[in-house]
């Protein structure tokens, strides 16, 4: 999500859902304001989709379902109402068909880049945090095989590391787990720099 604020004035919900369905552009939505999306790169959207496909194949005949980036999560958060689009999210309890949102994921994923990096390990990840339903969440780095999850325990989340190829991340919530040889499938890391 880049800062650029699409305009000064505050909308509503009804407003932003209504426009996101006619709109050539994606925007997120934080308590009345809305903010225009940057674009990703071809590795950040190889990493999603490797994400999406690998869940969509352990998801096979199971209630749960992986959505990717164009579908929403709306945050009720004491702070006010946001809905962000994250790169992918699974629900075991999803929203009505005709909704363009999703209530109550249980994974969230985000693959960072340098202009989401900041929103994704700042206000949004305090927003995933605070939804009841969520169990993990997971921030995907694109330029080497490394990602930091946040999974529930009984005190609150906790933070984890998995780092390079051989690394698997358990989703528990799933009974199955998420390899980063199956999110990095394909991805040509760039050399590392000389110091």
């Amino acid at each position: 999500m880049t800062a650029q604020l699409v305009n000064d004035l505050l909308i509503s919900p009804d407003e932003y859902i209504d426009g996101e369905l006619i709109s050539p552009f994606k925007h997120e939505y934080l308590d009345g304001v809305v903010y225009a999306m940057a674009g990703a790169s071809n590795v950040h959207n190889e990493i999603a989709g490797n994400a999406l496909v690998s869940l969509h194949t352990r998801l096979r005949g199971k209630p749960c379902r992986p959505y990717n980036s164009d579908t929403k999560v709306r945050l009720r958060l004491p702070a006010g109402l946001r809905f962000y689009y994250p790169d992918v999210q699974m629900t075991c309890h999803p929203n009505p068909p005709n909704d363009s949102f999703q209530d109550q994921p249980i994974v969230v994923i985000e693959v960072l880049s340098q202009s989401t990096r900041r929103a994704d390990e700042g206000e949004k990840r305090d927003g995933y945090l605070a939804l009841p339903s969520l169990d993990v969440y997971l921030l995907v780095e694109s330029e080497r095989a490394l990602v930091i999850g946040f999974r529930r325990g009984p005190s609150g989340f906790v933070r984890e590391v998995f780092s390079g190829l051989d690394a698997s991340i358990s989703l528990a919530c799933i009974g199955a787990d998420l390899p980063l040889a199956e999110l990095y499938e394909r991805i040509a890391f760039p050399p590392p720099e000389v110091t």
